[in-house]
């Protein structure tokens, strides 16, 4: 019997590696004879970079950007085999960089991601996948763009500097100056997020709040939203506005399909095909997948669910082992996850739980693998 290890890490617990070697652990223990195997996996989140690149034995390139507050700091990519690179937004432009008295998306600014696009793009790298999620910032990409040699102008012709109080003074955009290697190069964007860029389930509206951004503030950023995006699709021709996931990340998603021809795509799906999952499913008797918290939204782009539609549509049966369960967890049963097992086994309190996380995990498996014999002996009756 060969199982097939393909968890997401439990967020600030375990990491996927740490969880592969547990699930190790646990099936010896009642499958002494069994093959394994594990495959890294992320989602397209914070976190996937690192998870693609130890995976893919991929390479670190640090530069120093501008920050969501305009900050000088230090953040990098992944270089992969092939020439490929992997870049996280949430590396330059990501709401933890800033201070929480500082959070303000009228403020900040997408500018450091567009320069590590702008690298990738020098060192010769002509295929590029852009995880999108964890921003800081609601500027609909302009900072990212101005990186890229975009120049976004007011009415009286001077450059905007490229933040979410600048959409609604953009009145003319020039991209004669744009990287010259942007037409020469495949982007891909990562993302399961499905809004629009304006609208109540826009960028500004469904997002805005949790970036530090008040009713009054929403308000304008809405407004300056809808302005920028129709000098954009003046400007290029291209009407991506009501495009499912154009919102993703304060608007970048709109600005990398709109100014680069970029294409979006699930996030699980990318990575999945990245590694080359569907091969090492190939052999696979059983899968194990996993993340730190079920929901309903585990069924729409999370780990879990793309490991689950891969598993059945393969014929290979994929159970979960989740830190904890809430409201409508039971709908990743739709994705070909065939039950859930969870690493709780009493009364305790969050800090207990992450505490005692090696621990706990470790019984979970060996209950699931157990519960795995007793279906394998019932088989034979």
């Amino acid at each position: 019997m060969k199982i097939l290890f393909a968890s997401d890490s439990f967020k600030g617990s375990l990491s996927s590696k740490r969880i592969a070697e547990l699930l190790d652990e646990a099936a010896r223990e009642v499958f002494p004879e069994a093959e394994t195997g594990k495959v890294l996996v992320a989602d397209g989140g914070e976190g996937t970079m690192d998870t693609v690149l130890e995976e893919l034995h991929g390479t670190y390139r640090k530069i120093k950007v501008k920050g969501p507050l305009g900050e000088e700091r230090e953040a990098g990519y992944g270089i992969l085999p092939g020439g490929r690179a992997m870049i996280e937004m949430a590396a330059a432009s990501g709401l933890p960089l800033v201070p929480e008295d500082q959070r303000n998306p009228r403020k900040t600014t997408s500018y450091g991601t567009g320069m590590l696009i702008a690298d990738a793009l020098d060192q010769g790298i002509r295929d590029i996948m852009i995880g999108i999620g964890g921003s800081a910032t609601n500027d609909g990409g302009m900072g990212a763009m101005s990186a890229l040699g975009i120049r976004f102008m007011d009415g009286e012709g001077r450059t905007l500097r490229g933040c979410g109080d600048d959409l609604a003074q953009t009145a003319d955009i020039d991209m004669s100056g744009a990287h010259p290697a942007i037409g020469e190069t495949s982007f891909t964007v990562m993302s399961d997020v499905e809004n629009p860029l304006p609208g109540d389930h826009g960028a500004s509206y469904t997002f805005g709040e949790q970036k530090g951004a008040s009713g009054e503030d929403l308000e304008s950023l809405e407004k300056g939203m809808e302005r920028y995006a129709e000098i954009v699709v003046k400007k290029t021709g291209e009407n991506k506005i009501w495009e499912k996931g154009v919102g993703a990340a304060g608007g970048l998603g709109f600005a990398l399909l709109s100014f680069l021809d970029a294409e979006l795509k699930s996030g699980i799906d990318t990575v999945l095909d990245m590694i080359g999952f569907d091969e090492k499913l190939k052999d696979a008797d059983l899968v194990i997948t996993g993340e730190g918290r079920m929901d309903w939204q585990s069924a729409f782009g999370k780990v879990p669910s793309g490991v689950g539609k891969r598993c059945r549509k393969a014929g290979v049966p994929a159970v979960a082992i989740v830190g904890g369960l809430l409201k409508g967890y039971e709908t990743i049963y739709d994705t070909g996850i065939r039950t859930v097992i969870t690493t709780i086994s009493g009364t305790m309190d969050l800090q207990e739980a992450m505490e005692r996380s090696e621990e706990l995990y470790q019984d979970a498996a060996s209950r699931l693998f157990r519960a795995i014999a007793c279906g394998m002996e019932l088989n034979k009756i």
